[in-house]
């Protein structure tokens, strides 16, 4: 089986998307396997050798920032959020598509500025030189990725996400 068919047997998304899901996802697989990795190598140092690795917090608050921002577009766009749909059953087809639009609208327009404010916040910290505590990483750049991602969140929701939501029926 060639990596082409089974990406396209494991992804629902059409076109750029689907390659787009897979880089997100597999960036989000990486920085968690990275984690873990980490996790084990810091308790088993810390416990058994009373040896830590050097700026562990500092590395999984980077990772974790990483790894969450890099599935949250593909959370949002296949909306995966938890959802209470209580009054599903009892509203019209057509009520149900319109709201869930409002819902896409009013998501993507709090992620560009989310992102917009983010971004402000990161150019601000690398101006100031801020790194984190231990390790002397940049921490701006961390905060300009987030703002990045929150911003092709926003920009996803637009595009694909809209579309999923009036053809998601006729694709299944």
């Amino acid at each position: 089986m060639s990596f082409v068919t089974w990406l396209k047997g494991h992804y629902d998304e059409k076109g750029p998307a689907r390659w787009l899901a897979f880089l997100l996802e597999l960036l989000a697989v990486v920085m968690l396997m990275a984690l873990m990795l980490l996790t084990c190598v810091d308790v088993t140092g810390r416990y058994l050798f009373n040896n830590p690795v050097p700026g562990a917090i500092e590395l999984t608050r980077s990772g974790l920032a990483i790894m969450v921002f890099a599935a949250m577009p593909v959370v949002t766009w296949r909306g995966g959020h938890v959802v209470v749909d209580l009054l599903d059953r009892f509203l019209p087809s057509g009520l149900l598509k319109g709201l869930s639009l409002l819902a896409a609208l009013v998501i993507s327009v709090a992620f560009y500025f989310l992102g917009s404010r983010i971004y402000e916040l990161g150019e601000r910290s690398i101006m100031r030189g801020e790194t984190t505590e231990f390790l002397g990483i940049p921490s701006g750049y961390i905060v300009l990725y987030i703002a990045v991602m929150s911003w092709i969140t926003a920009l996803g929701m637009l595009t694909y996400g809209i579309y999923r939501i009036f053809f998601q029926d006729q694709a299944k």
